[in-house]
């Protein structure tokens, strides 16, 4: 098997990029790593090699302040995640995925700009109930496009966190979805690539150094520039997901 050299130093760039805006923010690596890769490598390679990388970030975020996290936030978005994935499972070996993505970054798109300039305090509370959407939509675009955290952004950010419990439940969030992800994927088979596994030494080192540099400039950011930059990155995420449908 012939490793370019090339290729695996350019996605673990765009893994080191994204490990920095997901330790920011707690989410986002996958909206980094999976629209770029494509330009390099087929989209179930992608996801396959991204989602170790991933559950690696995870693990390090969500276990770093287990105390900061708000457990009954988090409880209450798990048992959707797990439906949402098992359905996620389904749409990605049935649904075109283009449609999927159009919708979904249009999505994603249009809650950035209402986020953006609504006007509406980063503190001003929802409902508890959304938890169970966030937790199935976020499981769902977990598993079919790698990205399940605008989705458990979205709840979070509207629900007067301070920077601290956002960033540490978005985690365990992010480390419970990511963890199901990744089963889905050995059960389907794109997780036992020797590729994946050649290339993922590189790739989640890369992530992990990211990871470090992004807890440096965690510590200088106030929150309300946390908020906006989930904003900033939600409507990246639009853009991108509307890019890789019309493409």
């Amino acid at each position: 098997m012939i490793v370019d050299a090339i290729e695996l130093a350019l996605l673990a760039a765009l893994a080191f990029a994204g490990s920095v805006v997901f330790g920011i923010t707690g989410f986002g690596a996958a909206l980094i790593t999976i629209p770029l890769a494509l330009h390099l490598v087929p989209l179930p390679f992608a996801l396959a090699l991204f989602v170790l990388m991933d559950l690696a970030n995870a693990c390090h975020i969500g276990f770093e302040n287990p105390r900061n996290a708000v457990r009954a936030e988090w409880t209450r978005m798990v048992p959707a995640i797990v439906l949402g994935t098992v359905v996620g499972v389904t749409l990605l070996v049935n649904l075109p995925r283009q449609a999927a993505t159009l919708a979904l970054g249009a999505f994603v798109f249009l809650f950035a700009l209402y986020s953006l300039f609504s006007g509406r305090p980063s503190s001003q509370r929802i409902s508890s109930a959304w938890a169970y959407v966030a937790g199935f939509g976020g499981g769902v675009t977990s598993t079919v496009f790698g990205a399940g955290g605008p989705p458990y952004a979205m709840y979070l950010s509207h629900r007067g966190l301070s920077k601290e419990q956002f960033r540490a439940t978005l985690g365990c969030a992010a480390l419970t979805s990511i963890s199901l992800r990744t089963i889905a994927f050995f059960a389907t088979g794109i997780l036992l690539e020797l590729k994946v596994w050649l290339y993922a030494l590189a790739i989640v080192p890369a992530g992990l150094v990211g990871l470090w540099a992004a807890g440096h400039l965690f510590r200088r950011i106030t929150r309300e520039t946390l908020m906006r930059a989930v904003a900033l990155m939600l409507l990246a995420t639009g853009v991108s997901l509307v890019l890789r449908a019309l493409a």
